[in-house]
């Protein structure tokens, strides 16, 4: 075994090791990949009235707890932009107390971003099933990712007429969960010069971004990513919110055409230019997790109808084709880097 393929194989183990770890610091709620039953009744209109990056209201949230259901006490407001204003469900985030969630699955949560479908139907469910799918793509890639869970949610919308509806979603942890489960604490500042993130770390957001065909995130201007300082003085990119990539390929996404690109599902490369060994290290490192990335897709093949798995791992395949390509990596990855 040659240096390069005896590093790699460390690097792989170390992988492993470190996995291991961080999930000894998971809470309950990410540990358990089942999906979990809640049950919400609010008024979206007066979230999107009443609520905003620093104001909650008061709620109650409802889980199933084995074969009964229990009730914790939160606080809840609407996030984001693009669906806060253009779907028929916002994201949420919610919060809640420690003494309020001792002994439930919730114990060790202070804080989780709640994932809904855009819209309502079967179409919006494949959709949000396929952002989920994208956060369970980045595991094999580095420990450095978001967990979450999925969720079967009934929703009471209130109003003057109750309407309740049956829609998939997922919690994603809160940033400072992540960044405790990482031994690292979370970047506050907006603006960060991308060159000061690890190179590998980089170069692993980035080729990911790369694969699901996502140019809806920036790292000039921190946009749908976390940033962690580690303690050893690393900056480690962590990439969340997926909807407009060409994975999930929504019928409402929409790109910059600066990207040069006609399409959602088109790829276009923004990461920055990096050390050439430290690319080809981490190449081959991609290449080496592909039967990884390909068995996550089956392993949630019950997510989807029975040919969507096969026609999402033929779109990642282009993306490996394209890394085993010498021509293809140079032309569409190393001659694309942003200086």
């Amino acid at each position: 075994m040659g240096k390069h393929a005896t590093f790699l194989a460390l690097s792989i183990i170390l992988f492993v090791v470190c996995s291991d770890a961080q999930d000894m610091r998971t809470p309950p709620l990410f540990q358990n990949k089942n999906p979990l039953a809640i049950r919400l009744s609010l008024s979206f209109k007066e979230l999107r009235r009443e609520t905003n990056d620093s104001t909650f209201i008061q709620s109650t949230l409802a889980f199933k707890n084995g074969e009964v259901w229990d009730t914790i006490p939160i606080e809840i407001r609407t996030r984001g932009n693009f669906r806060k204003k253009n779907c028929t469900y916002p994201p949420l985030r919610m919060r809640m107390k420690k003494k309020d969630v001792a002994g439930t699955v919730f114990e060790g949560t202070k804080s989780v971003k709640l994932v809904l479908p855009c819209h309502a139907g079967k179409s919006g469910l494949d959709l949000i099933n396929k952002e989920y799918l994208c956060y369970q793509l980045y595991h094999p890639v580095t420990n450095f990712h978001l967990d979450t869970r999925l969720l079967d949610i009934t929703l009471v919308e209130q109003g003057k007429h109750e309407n309740v509806s049956q829609v998939n979603g997922f919690f994603i942890e809160d940033d400072d969960q992540l960044a405790e489960r990482s031994k690292a604490r979370v970047v506050d500042s907006e603006r960060i010069n991308p060159l000061q993130l690890e190179d590998t770390s980089a170069l692993r957001f980035d080729l990911f971004q790369y694969m699901i065909a996502n140019t809806d995130f920036s790292t000039t201007v921190i946009h749908n990513a976390e940033v962690l300082l580690t303690q050893e003085g690393r900056y480690i990119p962590v990439p969340y919110d997926f909807d407009m990539t060409g994975v999930v390929n929504a019928p409402y996404a929409t790109f910059d055409p600066k990207w040069q690109i006609e399409r959602v599902t088109d790829r276009a490369y923004k990461g920055y230019c990096r050390n050439e060994k430290v690319v080809q290290f981490v190449r081959q490192e991609y290449i080496s997790r592909e039967e990884a990335i390909y068995q996550i897709v089956d392993a949630h093949s019950h997510l989807f109808n029975p040919k969507e798995p096969q026609s999402i791992k033929k779109y990642l395949g282009e993306f490996f084709r394209i890394l085993k390509s010498d021509y293809d990596f140079s032309e569409k990855i190393i001659a694309k880097c942003r200086k």
